[in-house]
């Protein structure tokens, strides 16, 4: 069997569920290159659950996860995810393999950035469109640009989830990813991101010094938003209730929501 167990958005987001399917467990597997997990210390969480846990890279879980898949086929593996599990394309994959080779699945879910950053921004979570990841500059895409053109003509908020390469130990900040959206705009030229955009940036979600930021461009990209990780969220067609709550939780500007 492999069990794909959420770690949630910090050190301590994993679910009672999740610990105890860990302890349960014959073989561990952890992935750390979706997404940071602030506060989260592998050794500290060995010793918790008294087992050794071997982490692996994108290749292995991507390319050649044919160690996992055959430990699964006998023993009880865990796979250990930031986040929710199936919320990441290559966990899914990861699954339809296993299914495939006739190895039974199971899912622990934990908390995903999908639905906390809205929550904490006073979001409706319903209301947003396409997600999209803003790549670092060496690997530019217009993919996001096209997303939030899409989405902002359906009224529609997007959430923009930032590079990561935990190899480099880099992660995008927001004021980096705002830099690359600007540019971005300032070669497609649709409107959707200028200077005067109301963007909400949310940081740390799920950690106790989370962070959320909402207000024009002109004014977040000069702000430090500390520790990653951070996303970006574009609002569609806000809600009065919503206005309301990104004043009150984001400290949103009257004139920026207004």
């Amino acid at each position: 069997m492999l069990v794909f167990i959420g770690l949630g958005l910090h050190g301590e987001g994993i679910s009672l569920q999740g610990l105890q399917a860990a302890g349960e467990a014959d073989t561990i597997y952890a992935e750390l290159y979706t997404s940071l997990v602030p506060e989260f210390n592998l050794k500290e969480f060995e010793r918790k659950i008294g087992k050794s846990i071997h982490v692996v890279n994108r290749k292995t879980v991507e390319e050649q996860p044919d160690e996992i898949l055959k430990a699964a086929k006998t023993d009880k593996v865990a796979f250990l995810v930031p986040g929710d599990p199936m919320v990441a394309t290559t966990h899914i994959d990861l699954r339809l393999r296993a299914a495939k080779a006739g190895i039974e699945t199971k899912v622990v879910h934990a908390a995903s950035i999908a639905s906390a950053a809205a929550g904490l921004a006073g979001l409706q979570s319903y209301k947003f469109g396409r997600v999209t990841t803003i790549p670092f500059p060496d690997n530019l895409s217009q993919t996001p640009y096209e997303a939030l053109v899409e989405n902002r003509a359906r009224r529609l908020h997007t959430l923009f989830l930032l590079d990561i390469r935990a190899e480099e130990g880099r992660a995008m900040t927001a004021n980096e990813a705002i830099g690359i959206m600007l540019e971005l705009e300032k070669k497609l030229q649709k409107n959707v991101f200028t200077q005067d955009t109301l963007v909400v940036v949310v940081a740390r979600a799920g950690s106790d010094n989370a962070q959320v930021k909402a207000d024009k461009v002109e004014r977040l990209q000069r702000f430090d938003f500390g520790p990653q990780p951070h996303v970006l969220i574009v609002p569609g067609k806000l809600h009065f209730v919503e206005v309301e709550a990104l004043k009150v939780f984001a400290g949103a500007p009257e004139e920026a929501v207004g």
